[in-house]
């Protein structure tokens, strides 16, 4: 199968740039694909749309700022304006580095991207902070063009003060300064700088476990008075994580699907969550995953637990696309996807290509929002 077969037109400007003004007021298109209809709704409506008897599952991670800008050894940046971090370009050494994965339990030790890539090479030492207490050496360059970074933290008098301690208290730290100097990751396709308002209403309001890069944004559209009436109709909810990486947005450089590999991403299955989903399994009940990494992770624990969804760590590669048979996920929330990206192919093995590819054109034709503060589409 190819690539192109999964592409799509859209205009520029149905591409939000803005949430919406209350997260419940984005619209949803309800795709019923085992009949190929699908009906413009409210996602106000969801609650509603819920069988009594369906397991809701969530992917409780949150995002922190991950973006950094700083600069290179022997540069002076010129300083940065938090309104609009890139305004002046990459002037004077100025550097961007958006953090993709810690590779260890050390919090030192991060996979990023890096701009501009060809001139920050292994060896070169990075500085971040307007009295550049956080310092970075790169270590390595992966294939495709993302480095492995060591980070080291200053203070204002230049002595090592190196992110030590305990695990838990190190990466409470490194966590800490990058609330303070770090920036909102927000996806490319948003032309604009991240804002104070993009803190709160790029993260769901179940966000718990900090550990990702980009929002699982099929969540965006909950408010607690939707979790509310959800709960008040008895439906069984359960939550996991999955840390988002570079894998959900690692672009697709082969013509032909089956030659992709996506980049693995830490997930997690408390043991209630293991209990709840192989309870509802078992059952036979429909388990309904809110966004493509929670479908991914629950189909890859259940393949990894040879049809019992284990409780533990886990790390999912898996890439879904059109002839994968689903195991777990028997309905799915998602936001609508750019084309030819993994996440719309995992959308089509779901509900078939025709159908999702008509119901993405009807979208258009409404003028629905796409992408990551955009709406949001229901298949069941």
């Amino acid at each position: 199968m190819l690539v192109s077969d999964f592409d799509y037109h859209l205009p520029a400007e149905l591409i939000a740039q803005q949430p919406p003004a209350v997260r419940d007021t984005s619209r949803m298109l309800n795709l019923q694909r085992t009949i190929g209809r699908f009906l413009d709704r409210r996602f106000a409506d969801f609650p509603e749309l819920l069988r009594s008897d369906d397991l809701l599952v969530f992917n409780n991670t949150r995002v922190f700022p991950a973006r950094l800008y700083g600069h290179r050894a022997g540069t002076r940046a010129l300083p940065v304006s938090r309104r609009n971090p890139a305004a002046r370009g990459f002037l004077r050494g100025r550097i961007e580095v958006l953090l993709t994965r810690q590779i260890s339990a050390d919090p030192n030790d991060w996979e990023c991207l890096v701009r501009p890539g060809r001139k920050i090479g292994v060896g070169e030492r990075l500085f971040f902070g307007e009295h550049d207490e956080l310092q970075a050496e790169v270590l390595a360059r992966g294939e495709f063009g993302e480095r492995h970074i060591r980070f080291q933290l200053w203070d204002q008098e230049g002595r090592d003060s190196q992110l030590q301690g305990t695990a838990n208290s190190a990466q409470d730290r490194f966590f800490g300064i990058l609330e303070r100097i770090g920036h909102v990751p927000l996806p490319p396709y948003i032309a604009r700088p991240d804002s104070s308002s993009d803190r709160e209403r790029y993260q769901t309001v179940y966000a718990r476990e900090t550990g990702s890069v980009a929002a699982p944004t099929a969540g965006l559209h909950f408010t607690a008075e939707i979790l509310q009436r959800i709960r008040g109709r008895g439906i069984e909810t359960a939550e996991i994580t999955l840390h988002v990486g570079l894998g959900t947005f690692q672009p697709v450089r082969v013509q032909q699907l089956e030659n992709h590999k996506l980049h693995a991403e830490q997930y997690f299955v408390s043991a209630d969550a293991a209990a709840s989903i192989n309870r509802a399994l078992g059952a036979s009940r429909r388990v309904v995953a809110v966004g493509t990494t929670t479908v991914r992770t629950l189909e890859h624990a259940k393949r990894q637990g040879e049809g019992i969804v284990h409780a533990g760590p886990g790390s999912a590669d898996i890439f879904i696309y059109p002839g994968y048979e689903f195991k777990a996920v028997g309905a799915m929330l998602t936001n609508f996807h750019l084309p030819q990206s993994t996440l719309l192919m995992l959308v089509c093995a779901f509900a078939g290509r025709e159908n999702v590819l008509r119901a993405y054109k009807h979208a258009v034709e409404e003028r629905y929002r796409f992408y990551s503060y955009g709406d949001c589409m229901f298949v069941e």
